[in-house]
């Protein structure tokens, strides 16, 4: 079986992006993946998901990695509002 790490690193490399980049380390025995807003204007956080060893062990982990991934941008998008409606000092 392929190292963790790796083959997260491997899936990772797949993926280009203008504004993010994604970096992967282990943790435990299954790995965080971090996405990073690249040369940020504003001091962003980064967003980090944990991958456990049955997710990457998985025989669907290059689809569920995706979707993972996916729905992470997501969240990470929407996070980095300065200010909306539903915040409550707005």
């Amino acid at each position: 079986m392929p190292d963790r790490l790796e083959k997260v690193e491997r899936a990772l490399a797949d993926y280009e992006h203008p504004l993010f980049t994604f970096l992967a380390q282990a943790a435990g025995e299954g790995v965080v993946v971090e996405i990073r807003f690249k040369n940020p204007p504003a001091e962003i956080h980064t967003y980090q998901f944990q991958l456990h060893p049955r997710d990457i062990d998985g025989a669907q982990f290059t689809w569920n990695f995706q979707r993972q991934l996916y729905d992470c941008l997501h969240d990470y998008v929407i996070e980095m509002f300065t200010r909306n409606p539903q915040m409550k000092d707005h």
